[in-house]
């Protein structure tokens, strides 16, 4: 299993195949900021059942889904984007990925049509680790981080599976096991 503690943002994290946490539970988790305060990353891989039309009022027309982005701070909007500079304020993450920006922007640029449902992503909720907190864990062997991550905005429940499989090695074997060992 690849655990170096050598990760940044733009990396992902993914959960070990028998977490318990069932916040993490055979998720994927895209890292939007690491420095020595701490960490923070979305779950990209946990649609829910709502639009965002259906969660935030007077938001304009458009086919967005809301994922389940984390337990921290289930009534904050996050979202990632490849808009950059489009959306003022806005968290480089890494080569065309973005996080967050100016909310009214985006909601003129959405009228407008100038932002399209395949380029963006919101989440509801967050993952946040403390200082040093995350590298415990990964000690631990509790994560497997990737550096190379697949199309993001193709998120699906299987992605977990797919990114294992795509790093190769021992990861696609991971990828086989059942969430309930017993079953083997």
């Amino acid at each position: 299993m690849s655990t170096t503690n050598n990760f940044e943002k733009g990396d992902l994290l993914i959960a070990e195949p028998f977490m318990k946490d069932s916040n993490f539970k055979r998720t994927v988790t895209l890292i939007c900021e690491h420095d020595a305060e701490g960490t923070i990353g979305l779950v990209l891989n946990r649609p829910s059942i709502f639009k965002i039309n259906e969660m935030i009022p007077n938001f304009p027309a458009f086919q967005g889904e809301v994922y389940y982005g984390g337990p921290i701070g289930m009534d904050r909007l996050n979202y990632i984007h490849s808009y950059g500079d489009m959306l003022p304020n806005s968290f480089h993450i890494k080569d065309n990925l973005y996080w967050n920006g100016d909310f009214e922007r985006l909601k003129s640029l959405i009228k407008e049509k100038k932002i399209l449902p395949h380029n963006i992503r919101f989440f509801a909720g967050y993952a946040g680790w403390g200082a040093g907190q995350l590298e415990e864990e990964i000690q631990e062997k509790s994560w497997i981080i990737s550096k190379n991550y697949p199309e993001l905005f193709k998120m699906s429940e299987y992605m977990w599976h797919d990114v294992l499989v795509k790093m190769g090695g021992e990861n696609k074997l991971i990828a086989t096991l059942p969430e309930d060992p017993t079953l083997n």
